[in-house]
């Protein structure tokens, strides 16, 4: 009986971790030339499909063509008639880095 239980332990540890560390809430900020701008990213990975939103000032955009490849990810978005191509990385469990034409990212996991 101990047995049983410890490999149910083992197994219930293992299906926790291997949940993508991608899900979830993140924030980050970018200096531009009109300024700091914040952003705010929900991100949902299934299998290898990245989902998700962003938020910032200027109102929120859904990612598009997300993928994701074990720590590295990319999706575009589109903004005002213009797509822009994102790569990812996690860089740990609580840090990500988004890079664009423009420059990265750094986002920190919103802790809940």
């Amino acid at each position: 009986m101990k047995y049983l239980l410890t490999a149910l332990l083992l197994l219930g540890f293992m299906i926790t971790k291997a949940q993508n560390t991608i899900d979830g809430n993140w924030k980050g900020s970018r200096e531009t030339p009109n300024g700091t701008m914040e952003f705010n990213y929900t991100f949902k990975v299934e299998g290898d499909t990245l989902t998700g939103i962003i938020k910032s000032q200027f109102g929120e955009v859904s990612l598009e063509n997300g993928k994701v490849d074990g720590k590295n990810f990319s999706y575009s978005i589109s903004f005002n008639g213009n797509s822009i191509d994102f790569t990812g990385e996690l860089v740990s469990d609580d840090q990500i880095i988004t890079k664009n034409e423009r420059g990265e990212t750094k986002l920190t996991r919103v802790k809940e």
